[in-house]
């Protein structure tokens, strides 16, 4: 018998803990179903809709944190440059142009094969990095898409670092 056809029976649902999660810390949440979670929190420059989806047949826990940022048919060409810029410097994680709705959205997922449930710190922790990378990135993206800036032109513009105090 090989370790991939152990059957672990799971204690809880893994969109439990989310929900426990987003209870704890006062964010909006809607469950649409055993196996889905929305949930809406409030960025520096926009709000972010968040939703978890837990995929058995991978036993991943898939993130899903999409802005309202709409890209036109004339600016896709340089938001795909664009994500190309931003995903090659993601360590976890990565970016996508969904091009039927023009949504640009942030994905990863927790693999928890064998039975492993999420704890309420790696949930937190997806939440967090995933939010972090939006908030760096979202003004690269309203760059592109809104005032017709190159994707390298909006990278460098939004990725500086600030020296010393003013």
């Amino acid at each position: 018998m090989s370790l991939l056809e152990l059957d672990l029976a799971r204690t809880a649902h893994p969109v439990d803990v989310i929900e426990q999660v987003a209870h704890a810390n006062d964010w909006a949440f809607e469950r649409a179903g055993d196996d889905e979670i929305a949930i809406s929190v409030a960025g520096n420059w926009t709000d972010y809709h968040i939703s978890f989806s837990w995929m058995e047949e991978y036993e991943a826990l898939h993130l899903a944190c999409a802005f309202d940022i709409k890209v036109t048919d004339q600016r896709v060409t340089e938001v795909m440059r664009l994500l190309a810029l931003i995903n090659e410097q993601m360590l976890i994680g990565h970016f996508d142009l969904w091009e039927q709705e023009g949504a640009i959205m942030f994905r990863q997922a927790l693999l928890l094969a064998g039975g492993v449930e999420p704890t309420a710190q790696q949930v937190e922790m997806l939440l967090a990095s995933a939010l972090e990378a939006c908030e760096c990135y979202f003004q690269a993206f309203q760059f592109v898409v809104w005032s017709g800036v190159s994707a390298r032109d909006a990278l460098s513009g939004t990725l500086f670092e600030t020296q010393g105090n003013a």
